[in-house]
């Protein structure tokens, strides 16, 4: 059976996958890797595609849609299959009296790709409160258990899983703490919009609608009719760096273990690519966010093509005026920013 990416993916582009088997259960997903495995069948496993691009040309492999469902909860321990949509983790976890997860409510995908990126919002890290992994090795062919401290998480939304296919990620492990008060709050936007300073802490319930809320002002709650959400969210990583460029002074900077961190959005701005840039930008059918900077987003009928050519040209604006490359945060398959402009492409160009 054969599937279009643009059907799989949250940006809406792609070619189709030669295979496509969805995997309802945890059993099921190791038996359909450990298939493809032995048969030299490429494969890509995907939840909800929130942070994939794949190529026009798709993919000459079998996509693996990952629909496990179990969620249970014993004590202060949350044991959730990877195929659990990530937003109703944070809800069962918050009516089950359990507080933590409630600054990375909305984020859209689904569970098991929460440990992968290390996924972070108004401060606060997945690895926070991850206990251990259950991940499928297919290098030695067995399902075994990663406690949090050997995943190699790193603040830069990093672990030893991201672009690393030897491990699939079958059950996460959470735990959490009885409470309906919240961590010290640890993000400005989210402080100004509680009315609360920053440390203090606030009901989990108003920390989630204020979450929310700020998540929908920039087009980070999924919406099938607004094409400010076809997209990867954040398509840039925050840049980190040894030292700032004399070009880039000017920009806000964090302090970070591997540097200087700057924020991409800035970035972007700066260098000319407001909220809603691309209009005049080759068929229009690429642009920035018209809420925010950071997220490419698909119009409608965009190519990966034109994905591809547009971040580029957005990357190479902000090289020429700040010295400094952005690199994806996104996934990318059978694509790439270095790719070549499509000659039917007029009027794209990157730099």
């Amino acid at each position: 059976m054969r599937k279009s990416f643009t059907e799989l993916t949250t940006i809406r582009v792609g070619g189709e996958a030669a295979d496509y088997v969805v995997a309802e259960t945890t059993s099921e997903l190791v038996d359909a890797v450990a298939q493809a495995d032995a048969t030299g069948t490429p494969l890509v496993v995907l939840g909800e595609g929130s942070n994939l691009v794949v190529g026009d040309a798709g993919f000459d492999g079998v996509a693996i849609h990952v629909k496990s469902s179990g969620l249970d909860i014993d004590g202060e321990m949350v044991h959730v299959d990877a195929g659990v949509h990530w937003d109703d983790v944070v809800v069962t976890t918050l009516e089950a009296g359990l507080g933590g997860l409630e600054p990375l409510s909305g984020i859209p995908g689904s569970a098991g790709g929460t440990p992968i990126q290390n996924v972070g919002a108004y401060g606060a890290l997945t690895s926070q409160f991850l206990d251990h992994v259950t991940v499928y090795d297919r290098k030695i062919g067995e399902v075994v258990d990663i406690a949090a401290a050997d995943c190699g998480f790193g603040v830069h939304r990093t672990s030893m899983f991201k672009r690393n296919n030897r491990y699939v990620v079958l059950r996460l492990h959470f735990r959490l703490t009885r409470t309906t008060v919240s961590r010290p709050v640890a993000y400005a936007a989210l402080a100004d919009h509680l009315g609360v300073a920053m440390g203090d802490t606030a009901p989990v319930t108003r920390v989630r609608e204020a979450v929310l809320a700020l998540r929908r002002q920039r087009g980070m709650l999924l919406d099938e009719t607004d094409h400010d959400t076809w997209s990867v969210g954040s398509f840039f990583l925050n840049p980190v760096v040894p030292q700032v460029p004399e070009k880039a002074k000017g920009c806000p900077a964090y302090p970070d273990d591997g540097g200087t961190k700057l924020p991409a959005a800035w970035l972007i701005q700066h260098a000319g690519f407001p909220p809603g840039y691309g209009a005049d930008w080759g068929r229009g059918r690429v642009r920035l966010s018209t809420k925010h900077s950071l997220a490419v987003t698909n119009r409608g009928g965009a190519t990966a093509a034109e994905v591809m050519a547009f971040a580029a040209h957005i990357r190479a604006g902000v090289q020429r005026a700040f010295d400094i490359r952005l690199e994806p945060e996104c996934d990318l398959l059978n694509c790439s920013l270095d790719d070549p402009v499509p000659a039917w492409l007029t009027g794209a160009t990157t730099g």
